[in-house]
């Protein structure tokens, strides 16, 4: 009998909606990388543009539910270099390095919250953390101007 996939680990769709749903609502109260970041994009974000908060949960429960091998199909509303590609969603964020990796602990820490199992959290995690260069793509490509 083959392994079950990671989707199916998580408890599917809802199970993935119900964390997803914690995460971003601790992102926006995160002072790293939410409404008291340095980063002012970050910190536009996470007020001014809270009216698109539903929207971004829903792209990224289809995002996780997609990378960890569910029956859904995430389509990036800004395409970048592959179907799952994060550059051209997050570019105007100029999200640095640190920064990914606060929003990396703090999914850490929901998973936490949610008793995910350790080896679905690494997965989870290591999915997350493959993107981190697409992700700080526009931070990056702009720092030597810093």
């Amino acid at each position: 009998m083959p392994e079950k996939s990671l989707y199916d680990r998580l408890g599917g769709a809802f199970a993935i909606a119900a964390v997803i749903d914690h995460f971003s609502d601790a992102l926006v109260k995160n002072p790293i990388v939410g409404q008291q970041s340095q980063n002012s994009a970050l910190r536009e974000w996470h007020t001014a543009e809270l009216d698109r908060l539903p929207g971004l949960k829903f792209m990224r429960t289809l995002w996780v539910c997609n990378v960890a091998g569910g029956p859904f199909e995430f389509t990036a509303t800004r395409p970048g270099k592959t179907a799952l590609g994060l550059e051209e969603a997050h570019r105007e964020l100029q999200i640095s390095p640190a920064e990914f990796d606060e929003v990396a602990a703090e999914l850490g820490r929901t998973l936490d919250f949610a008793k995910v199992p350790e080896q679905e959290k690494g997965e989870v995690l290591a999915a997350f953390a493959a993107h981190k260069g697409e992700v700080t793509e526009g931070y990056l490509a702009t720092a030597g101007s810093r």
